[in-house]
């Protein structure tokens, strides 16, 4: 056997070897020693750490950011009522958009500025690392978490330093002030009962076409016609849209034979002539489609139909009650005027009523 130790193998023969093993270029590599945590920076003191009157000079600034807020916030409610937004001046608009915006913009940025100011010269700026846990932690944690947000109030000083918390909120309440001026501001300055129970209409006040005011005689208003009516007064009125919106009357003219007018109501209409209120009594959209061969007035919104040969009661929709119907009668010319105002309520059937 020894003869043949210096033989190279044949071919086929296992031979085992020690070879170093070959890595691939892409291959991930996990280093023995893995890198140094270089931990959090050095902590640099501010100068409100170092010196105690620098310390009460930032809590001055913050509590005159803070009074700041409460006097530009009442600043925005005085404006509110000095620069009074006028009907029909859209340059008191403009001055009262303007100041008002003013007053609560300064008022919130003053807020804003206190709060930050006070977070980067007095609250405590230690960096700390915290570590990803479940949502919702144990019974300790959460007692641990709660200790810190005590904590967090001694640091901060928020108990401790009154002239601080009361000038907050000072400035938080007064802040809110603009606002509430201004929703109360648009409520109804009379009883809105009273004022939705009258319209312009009178006795003796003429029909007149809308929009232009002219009046109508008896003779103009045809069969099958129908007009759309405004009071006569309505365009020297002050509040020309609010009134109108009350008193928009329908006008038509029947065969006397086909309307059916109930008892009492005998000589509310003028030879087959009647006038209704153009609102609807669901909701208050104009009630403008008039059905010439029905006698049928459609509400386009919500498709009420109201039935005119049977006193504009019901006869399809969502409406509640009949339109409200105005007395006409002619005076010694020949034009339509009204006898009275109407005799209920129009519009939308709702709190006004007394059922």
């Amino acid at each position: 056997m020894a003869d043949h130790d210096d033989e190279a193998p044949a071919t086929g023969s296992a031979v085992a070897k020690s070879e170093p093993q070959k890595i691939s270029a892409g291959t991930a590599v996990i280093p023995a020693e893995p890198f140094e945590n270089p931990g959090e920076p050095p902590h640099r003191l501010r100068v409100t750490d170092k010196d105690p009157v620098e310390e009460k000079k930032a809590a001055r600034q913050v509590s005159t950011l803070f009074f700041a807020s409460v006097i530009f916030s009442c600043l925005a409610v005085a404006a509110y009522i000095v620069f009074p937004i006028r009907p029909g001046d859209t340059g008191s608009i403009r001055l009262n958009n303007l100041f008002l915006g003013l007053g609560i913009a300064l008022g919130l940025l003053a807020i804003g500025v206190g709060a930050v100011h006070w977070s980067k010269t007095l609250m405590p700026v230690q960096e700390i690392t915290e570590m990803r846990h479940l949502t919702r932690g144990t019974d300790a944690t959460r007692a641990k978490a709660a200790e810190v947000f005590e904590l967090g109030n001694k640091e901060s000083g928020f108990g401790r330093r009154s002239l601080i918390r009361n000038s907050l909120f000072g400035a938080l309440a007064a802040f809110i002030l603009p606002g509430i001026v201004i929703f109360r501001d648009l409520g109804p300055k009379t009883d809105p009962n009273v004022t939705l129970r009258h319209t312009l209409w009178k006795k003796g006040m003429h029909l007149t076409l809308d929009p232009s005011g002219t009046r109508i005689k008896a003779s103009d208003v045809t069969l099958g016609s129908a007009f759309h009516v405004i009071p006569e007064a309505l365009l020297d009125s002050d509040d020309l849209l609010e009134e109108k919106a009350k008193a928009a009357v329908l006008l038509m003219r029947l065969k006397p034979e086909d309307l059916h007018e109930p008892a009492g109501r005998e000589d509310w209409q003028y030879n087959g002539i009647v006038a209704y209120s153009k609102i609807c009594t669901h909701v208050g959209c104009p009630v403008a489609l008039y059905e010439q061969q029905t006698h049928h007035l459609l509400c386009p919104c919500h498709q009420s139909t109201f039935d005119v040969t049977e006193n504009c009661k019901v006869i399809f929709g969502p409406a509640s009650r009949p339109l409200p119907q105005l007395p006409i009668m002619v005076d010694d010319e020949g034009y339509l005027v009204a006898q009275s105002d109407f005799h209920e309520p129009v519009g939308p059937s709702f709190w006004e009523r007394d059922r």
